[in-house]
């Protein structure tokens, strides 16, 4: 288990903001965060190391790209074993629509994933051309999203 870093109010700050805009300059976040911009430099870099900042990303909306339907699949597998589970894991990363793949409990699934497709069309393609495929998988429930009520990046820091 990774060792937790200590974060002050600063650190927050600089958090947030960055949440809320990977793109934010050194000058605009340290102004911002009421310090200079080397030592705000400094403080981002130890974040980006501890591993409290895991990469800076572009949100796409997809909607704009044509991709209009998301789909929340619970899957089943036919064996609870570990090499079962890591094939099922090494051949659902490579599929382009997934978004999300979590292991869950609790449930009649082994398997959550967040897809996003552009219509039914093509999640009748990608069920049954690609994932009902992949070994191990004996059943698939899905779920579509009628609206999103809540959709955000930002982790809570308090």
């Amino acid at each position: 288990m990774q060792e937790r870093i200590k974060l002050d109010r600063i650190d927050k700050h600089i958090l947030r903001l960055m949440q809320g805009n990977a793109r934010i300059s050194n000058l605009e976040l340290a102004d911002r965060v009421g310090l200079s911009p080397t030592p705000c430099s400094r403080r981002v870099k130890r974040l980006e190391e501890s591993g409290i900042i895991d990469k800076h990303v572009t949100l796409l909306k997809p909607s704009v790209l044509g991709l209009n339907l998301i789909a929340m699949i619970g899957i089943s597998m036919d064996r609870h074993t570990p090499d079962r589970f890591d094939n099922f894991e090494r051949a659902i990363v490579t599929l382009p629509e997934v978004l999300e793949c979590l292991i869950v409990t609790g449930q009649s699934a082994d398997f959550l994933l967040k897809v996003v497709v552009r219509d039914m069309q093509h999640y009748e393609q990608f069920l049954l051309g690609q994932l009902t495929k992949l070994e191990g998988v004996t059943g698939v429930h899905s779920s579509f999203v009628l609206r999103e009520v809540v959709k955000k990046t930002e982790l809570p820091l308090d």
